[in-house]
């Protein structure tokens, strides 16, 4: 088989660390009747110890060299049917599986994206392990108490936990920055179901909550609805009138966004 040089254009890092493959197995908690979703497998080392763990691998590969590579290197697991190999773009992939798990070394350039897809999928995955960029990781669990649209996003759909860090040395080509393995359990939709929160709604607020980041909270709601009294909702729920978005728990977000009208 040919050698295949790296694409920076589509965010190729090859992971060659064996401890960080067994980490995200490990995590993975896979049993062989699981469904596996790889995003990006690349030269296929995370792929090969999928197929050790689960009977049904999907690997979603973009590059037309890695597919046909990727082809060769997997025909017997292709021709019994344990691995179902696509040559698309994963923002574009449509979920036919009802029960599904995602294992990737994901590209980072769109890390954001398939986050969203993923967890706002009418059929979501039940557990998320992907690898990411350590900064993007920290901003995730939000260790700080400091919570971005990011960490909140992902925490109104699963339970985030940063696994393991990845240094830069472990990849082929080395990028840039250092990486993480992080964990996003327990997906699903209760939060909304349970509060009995619009989900579009929401989002409306977050989004314009987060909007300006060196503003208040009230003072960037003005700009969605300057009629609500937002000061008496903070002051409802025993949140400080000057308040930032950042300093809102998920809780909060819940509890402020339930007594809008």
């Amino acid at each position: 088989m040919k050698t295949h040089k790296a694409k920076k254009s589509l965010g190729q890092n090859f992971l060659k660390s064996e401890l960080a493959l067994r980490e995200i197995i490990k995590a993975g908690e896979i049993k062989k009747e699981d469904v596996v979703l790889e995003i990006g497998p690349g030269k296929g080392a995370l792929t090969e110890r999928l197929l050790e763990n689960s009977d049904h691998v999907i690997a979603i590969e973009k590059d037309r060299e890695l597919f046909v590579f990727l082809q060769e290197k997997f025909k017997k697991e292709i021709e019994n049917k344990k691995l179902t190999l696509l040559e698309e773009d994963i923002l574009l992939f449509k979920v036919k599986e009802k029960k599904y798990k995602i294992l990737a070394n994901i590209p980072y350039n769109i890390t954001g994206a398939i986050l969203k897809k993923f967890l706002t999928e009418n059929i979501q995955p039940s557990l998320m392990v992907l690898m990411v960029q350590h900064e993007v990781a920290k901003r995730i669990v939000a260790n700080d108490k400091k919570e971005s649209i990011l960490s909140v996003s992902v925490k109104t759909y699963g339970t985030p936990k940063m696994i393991m860090k990845v240094p830069a040395r472990y990849f082929s080509p080395a990028p840039k920055v250092d990486s993480a393995v992080i964990k996003i359990s327990n997906i699903s939709r209760n939060i909304f179901n349970e509060n009995h929160i619009n989900e579009d709604v929401f989002w409306e607020v977050i989004h314009a909550g987060f909007a300006h980041k060196r503003k208040i909270l009230k003072g960037n709601l003005k700009n969605l609805n300057k009629t609500t009294n937002w000061s008496g909702i903070l002051e409802k729920i025993g949140l400080k009138e000057n308040i930032r978005a950042e300093d809102l728990s998920l809780k909060n977000w819940i509890d402020f966004i339930s007594l809008i009208k």
